[in-house]
């Protein structure tokens, strides 16, 4: 992958984020009490089931020392991927990728079906008026 590591095709956000995070040698733990927000907070960041705010996304890229832009896209300055002596086999990146893509449209199709149920009870709403 080299250049590409941690391209939006290769790595999600919450990849970045962790990757910047160990690159600055710190624990979940450290990085959101600096952050001063929850470990379960950080963790769904870090696991790509949540997002941070627009403020919170500016201080953490300040605590890591990357680019915002790098967080969200993979472009701009960032960290560096790994070393190529310790590359994983294409076998477990291609595995890892379809995980990710898996994963991405798992949440895409909750976001869906959370709008379904809201579209759902106002439409009960309004036929019990």
């Amino acid at each position: 992958m080299g250049d590409n590591w941690y391209s939006p095709e290769a790595a999600t956000f919450g990849d970045r984020v962790a990757a910047a995070r160990e690159a600055a040698s710190m624990t979940q733990v450290q990085l959101a009490k600096r952050l001063g927000v929850k470990l379960g907070t950080l963790q769904g960041w870090e696991d790509d089931t949540a997002e941070p705010r627009a403020n919170k996304l500016q201080m953490l890229a300040g605590l890591l020392n990357v680019s915002i832009m790098w967080l969200l896209n993979g472009e701009g300055d960032g960290v560096e991927g790994p070393v190529e002596d310790n590359a994983v086999p294409v076998a477990i990146t291609d595995i890892m990728r379809e995980m990710r893509e898996m994963k991405i449209q798992m949440q895409q199709g909750a976001d869906r079906l959370a709008r379904l149920e809201k579209k759902l009870r106002l439409t009960l709403k309004e036929i019990e008026q």
